[in-house]
């Protein structure tokens, strides 16, 4: 059942415009499709998708809530950085990141928020 069927993330937007801009011009993607009025689909890779829809609790949220896997977590850095995505910086038990990027024995990560406030992950497996 459930562990054959694909996944959709599910993102929340204050402003939905704001959120479609940021995706576009930050972060490179462009909706592949409409939903209801006040919703929109993006498609990433290999069928993976999300859906990002306008809702007054968007922000809210404390912990990572979606995340890309990379080939080259610097590379993307990079580029994401030039579009003008800053990269959060943290010291906590098990996790202190330097220049933005988190290592551990399985790879290595880095975090941003998008213009709603979720959190978002960048990881390369090692």
């Amino acid at each position: 059942m459930l562990k054959d069927s694909n996944i959709i993330a599910v993102l929340p937007a204050r402003d939905i415009n704001r959120a479609k801009e940021y995706y576009r011009d930050k972060l490179g993607i462009e909706p592949s499709e409409s939903m209801e009025e006040g919703s929109v689909m993006y498609s990433c890779g290999q069928g993976t998708r999300f859906l990002v829809y306008q809702t007054d609790n968007a922000g809210t949220a404390k912990n990572t809530q979606i995340g890309w896997e990379t080939d080259n977590l610097e590379r993307e850095m990079e580029e994401l950085r030039g579009r003008g995505v800053v990269f959060e910086d943290y010291d906590f038990p098990g996790l202190k990141t330097e220049n933005g990027i988190a290592t551990a024995d399985w790879g290595k990560a880095a975090w941003f928020l998008d213009s709603e406030g979720n959190i978002f992950n960048i990881s390369q497996r090692a």
